[in-house]
């Protein structure tokens, strides 16, 4: 995730909340043989149809969005039924009734709703911020975001703790900020047992280092915050970002019991480039898609994209159609076959399954 001015976040009067969101029931089943499954479901954060900006840019690409606008556009993209909807709206007035009201207008779900956390006020953090009022600005932040999900029918809220990590060596207490970061979402968590949390973690961007940088780390934190009710968005594209292999993440955050949301979109590695999907990484991606048919997922996957130079509808639709491509590629993979390469870890004969597929014919020798 990166800023999109489509979604500025607005000072206002915030107060605690009791929710009645339920609790999405986290699957642990493992489909045992086959790849065929059914098709997926799609959706996006609402910033991808937003104005961006970087460091170069800063007047943004293209021009602002009201929530009315991204919703529209939203729309057109065909397929895409779930948006995840940042809180705070648009625009400081703008309700939660009136976000649902422009999602049913237009046919759309609010998948998850993610707090404004890691905007200019947090510049030293949300959750590890030194301030001790700005760390309880944040679980209001995070309250509203509740208070939001629970009106617009959202599964989850999402912690995209952007701006919690240092930028420099000897800047930060390390174990301070891991207990501030343990703690806060640990209070929330305690505080609203009927919500499911995810977190989305990324290694770096805003902030050089971010504390939740990595599938492992985010499952240590988890792990000692002693809660049933945080779980983890596995984004592929920060997955790559931290040099991870992303099947190999999602599947170690599925047996965990913690994998809440799948995101799929691209990058070169060096960067949150929020590409469409399989611009540059092919295999990964069918073998990403092939870990999701392994769990049974069911659930919506989501595109999170950032198209600064493209016309955002075009792009998710190119997504959705790569994607609905190589599930036709997965139904043609030789389970049987891949199984046996990897039982005994022959690379050449395992990438010959996925060529045969992709190619509707047998080119290679095993």
């Amino acid at each position: 995730m990166a800023k999109s001015l489509g979604c500025i976040t607005h000072e206002r009067s915030l107060k605690p909340y009791s929710p009645t969101v339920l609790t999405r029931k986290i699957s642990t089943t493992t489909k045992k043989e086959g790849a065929e499954m059914g098709k997926l479901t799609y959706g996006a954060g609402i910033w991808a149809f937003g104005q961006f900006v970087d460091r170069y840019a800063g007047d943004g690409y293209g021009p602002t969005r009201t929530s009315q606008q991204m919703i529209e556009d939203a729309a057109k993209v065909p397929g895409l039924k779930h948006l995840d909807i940042n809180v705070p709206f648009d625009i400081p007035e703008r309700t939660a009734i009136e976000i649902k009201k422009m999602l049913d207008d237009n046919g759309l779900i609010c998948r998850a709703t993610t707090p404004h956390i890691y905007m200019r006020e947090y510049v030293k953090g949300s959750f590890t911020n030194p301030d001790t009022k700005l760390r309880s600005q944040t679980k209001d932040r995070v309250r509203e975001a509740i208070a939001a999900a629970e009106i617009l029918g959202a599964t989850y809220v999402k912690f995209w703790p952007g701006q919690d990590g240092f930028d420099f060596p000897l800047q930060a207490n390390y174990l301070q900020i891991w207990d501030y970061t343990i703690n806060g979402i640990r209070d929330l968590a305690n505080e609203n047992p009927k919500v499911q949390f995810a977190i989305e973690y990324k290694c770096k961007e805003p902030r050089v280092r971010m504390t939740l940088a990595t599938a492992a780390k985010t499952l240590l934190a988890i792990s000692e915050m002693k809660v049933d009710n945080v779980g983890i968005v596995m984004d592929f594209g920060h997955s790559l970002m931290a040099q991870e292999t992303p099947a190999e993440s999602l599947l170690l955050i599925h047996r965990h019991g913690k994998l809440v949301s799948a995101e799929l979109n691209d990058n070169w590695r060096g960067w949150d480039d929020d590409l469409p999907v399989a611009s540059v990484h092919l295999f990964e991606t069918i073998e990403y898609m092939l870990a999701l048919r392994s769990i049974n997922w069911t659930d919506p996957v989501l595109l999170d994209q950032f198209p600064f130079r493209e016309d955002p509808v075009r792009a998710l639709t190119r997504s959705i159609e790569i994607i609905t491509y190589l599930e036709e590629v997965c139904d043609r993979v030789d389970i049987a076959a891949l199984n046996q390469a990897q039982n005994s870890q022959d690379a050449l004969a395992a990438q010959a399954v996925i060529w045969d597929a992709l190619m509707q014919e047998k080119r290679f020798t095993r």
